[in-house]
């Protein structure tokens, strides 16, 4: 992953790297913000024979070679699975879809705990073979809980994800946790904000419900959006229609953007993303 200001010869200077030490380019995605002077990000696939045996050389000239031009760079390697902690709460459609995923082999990842605040989902995240801790959330203990979770998570995972956890996260957790956090929520923001936003939905007649996956910060639900869809709906649908229609639109969005982070195909772009499907 390479991105910075953009400038001629990126492009060429990363594949004429990558070919000097016999790697085969499997897919290569670029974009830039404007035709002159945007900001540029490409994201290249390769596969290399005994690439741990050159990997140091390769990252060395990678860094003489990208640094001069402005970049900033990451080289990941694609078999090496992402360390996910999940935290949930009561409601399991999008903790029980991303394990399932998992174990199907669908998403790159393999997640390491599912931490919640209320005990409900213990039994079954624990039937996945998947830690499962019970840290309680109140008003009063909430600095204290934060600190617990961030013991928990730090240095044992590259991303947290919020599978509809029903707390708001503090500026401190996200200053200490040290790695990225992905949120789930629906797209009726900011209309039908607070409790029972669907039977709201309802009252108001809406025609489209959805979902937002997206980088948490410390504005609330204000971070940048990874993925987002919708589902048509009707009058006749009912509350509860609504209700199942809105997990189900859930469960795809939560599951394309940590799939997508996972595979390393999202770069944060100011409260923006560019991401290569």
């Amino acid at each position: 992953m390479v991105h910075g200001e953009d400038r001629p010869g990126i492009v060429a200077a990363v594949s004429g790297l990558l070919s000097n030490h016999g790697a085969n380019i499997v897919s290569l995605d670029q974009y830039s913000t404007d035709h002159s002077g945007g900001r540029f990000f490409q994201r290249t696939e390769f596969h290399l024979k005994g690439f741990a045996a050159q990997r140091e050389q390769l990252e060395q000239e990678l860094e003489e070679t990208l640094r001069p031009l402005g970049m900033s760079w990451r080289l990941t390697e694609a078999q090496q699975l992402k360390r996910v902690a999940v935290f949930a709460s009561k409601m399991d459609h999008c903790l029980l879809d991303l394990l399932w995923r998992e174990r199907r082999g669908e998403l790159g990842m393999t997640t390491t705990m599912v931490v919640s605040n209320h005990p409900d989902l213990a039994e079954e995240v624990r039937s996945f073979g998947v830690p499962f801790f019970h840290v309680p959330v109140t008003k009063e203990n909430k600095p204290e809980a934060e600190r617990k979770q961030v013991e928990l998570v730090r240095d044992n995972v590259d991303v947290v994800v919020l599978a509809r956890y029903m707390q708001i996260l503090t500026g401190d957790f996200l200053d200490n946790v040290g790695v990225p956090v992905i949120n789930i929520h629906h797209s009726f923001l900011p209309a039908f904000m607070g409790a029972n936003p669907y039977l709201k939905a309802k009252e108001r007649g809406v025609k489209l419900i959805g979902a937002t996956a997206h980088y948490v910060t410390e504005d609330l639900d204000e971070g940048p959006i990874i993925e987002q869809d919708v589902e048509r709906v009707s009058h006749a649908d009912t509350v509860t229609d609504l209700v199942r229609k809105g997990a189900d639109v859930e469960r795809r969005v939560l599951a394309r953007a940590v799939g997508w982070h996972c595979e390393d195909r999202v770069f944060r772009d100011g409260n923006s993303t560019v991401v290569f499907d």
